[in-house]
């Protein structure tokens, strides 16, 4: 199975400039942590609901005036279209993320989340393999 069958194509973005408080109501309005970051249909990184705790709300950032742009995380883990689910939930799991963009020349044209894949049985182990890969705990800082 490709991506492109797994994929969902109906993807809330914002832009760079997007203010991070918009970011969040789009959060809110599809109820996921994920946004995915497009300037001129290219896809210029994503943003995820920690990215604005860390980046912004721990440092005091107004997120009023606080853009995408400054707290995003780019460039972003991409794939292709034709990118086997397979190789696609090995991928997720060494790089540890939950979510993958699906660009074609540079524009995103959809995004695969590891949910996608556990919902085809085919992927069930693989998906579990990267959550829990993604789920490892790192080690405690020295403070």
């Amino acid at each position: 199975m490709r991506l492109r069958d797994l994929m969902t194509t109906d993807v809330r973005t914002c832009t760079p400039d997007t203010p991070l408080s918009e970011v969040a109501r789009i959060m809110e309005e599809v109820d996921c942590g994920f946004v995915p970051v497009v300037d001129g249909g290219r896809l210029a990184g994503v943003i995820t609901d920690r990215d604005i705790v860390l980046r912004a709300v721990a440092k005091n950032r107004d997120i009023r005036t606080t853009t995408a742009r400054d707290c995003m995380t780019s460039p972003a883990i991409t794939a292709g279209p034709e990118t086997d689910a397979h190789e696609a939930a090995d991928m997720m799991a060494e790089k540890q993320i939950r979510r993958l963009c699906v660009v074609d020349s540079g524009r995103l044209v959809g995004v695969v989340a590891l949910g996608d894949m556990a919902t085809e049985q085919i992927h069930v182990n693989e998906a579990g393999e990267a959550l829990s890969s993604i789920s490892e705990p790192t080690p405690p800082r020295a403070h």
